[in-house]
C-alpha cells in the first residue's frame, strides 16, 4: 500500500491563525509519517450553498450540479484516507466556511450511503474564552460527531483549546503536542 493520502480543510479566515497553526502541527506530523497531504483554505475558494435541489440524488447524476470550486473536490474526498477539519469557533459553533463545506457533502450521499464510511478524521478546533461549553466548542464538537457518525466515518481524534488573539496558540505546548500526536494517529 503506498501513502496515505490526507486532506486538510482550513475554515478559518485567517489563514495563519490560531486553528491554522494547530493543523500545520498535524500536517507536519502526517508528513513525518510519510502521508502526502494537501490542504484547502475554504475562505479563499468559491463554495457555494446547497440549494436542496436534490438533482444529486437522480440516478444519473453524481455529486452536487452547481460547478463551482466544491465540484474538484469531490474526487479528492472519495480517494482521501484520512480527511482533517480545521475551524475556529465562530459565534458557538463552525465557521461559516466549514459549515458550507459540510453542506455540500449532502451531494456525495444516498441509497448506497456515504463515501466517508470508514474514513478515518481529525478535528481540530480554537475558541475564545476559557470554557468549551461557554465557548460554544462543544457545539461545533458535536457538529462532527453528528455529521460524521451519520456517514460512517471514524473520528480518530480531536484537539481543541483555547485562544483568543492570532498566534496565542503559540503558548499552549501541551495542545501543539497533541495537535503533532493527531498527525501521528490519523496515518498510523
Amino acid at each position: 500500500m503506498g501513502a496515505k493520502k490526507v486532506l486538510v480543510f482550513l475554515g478559518s479566515p485567517r489563514k495563519n491563525g490560531n486553528s491554522a497553526l494547530l493543523a500545520k502541527r498535524v500536517m507536519d506530523a502526517a508528513k513525518a509519517a510519510g502521508a502526502q497531504v494537501e490542504s484547502f483554505y475554504l475562505h479563499g475558494m468559491n463554495i457555494k450553498p446547497c440549494t436542496a435541489c436534490d438533482a444529486c440524488r437522480r440516478k444519473d447524476q453524481k455529486d452536487c450540479i452547481l460547478k463551482d470550486d466544491m465540484t474538484p473536490l469531490y474526487a479528492k474526498l472519495r480517494k482521501a484516507d484520512v480527511i482533517v477539519m480545521v475551524t475556529p469557533v465562530y459565534w458557538f459553533t463552525v465557521s461559516a466556511q466549514t459549515k458550507l463545506f459540510m453542506d455540500r457533502w449532502y451531494a456525495m450521499g444516498g441509497d448506497k450511503g456515504y463515501p466517508f464510511k470508514g474514513k478515518r478524521f481529525g478535528i481540530v478546533l480554537t475558541y475564545g474564552g476559557e470554557d468549551a461549553f461557554s465557548s460554544g466548542a462543544v457545539n461545533a464538537l458535536r457538529t462532527f460527531q453528528d455529521a460524521l457518525g451519520y456517514t460512517g466515518a471514524e473520528i480518530v481524534g480531536m484537539v481543541h483549546g483555547s485562544a483568543d488573539k492570532a498566534g496565542d496558540i503559540k503558548k499552549n505546548k501541551a495542545l501543539l503536542k497533541e495537535a503533532y500526536q493527531l498527525g501521528k494517529d490519523l496515518v498510523a
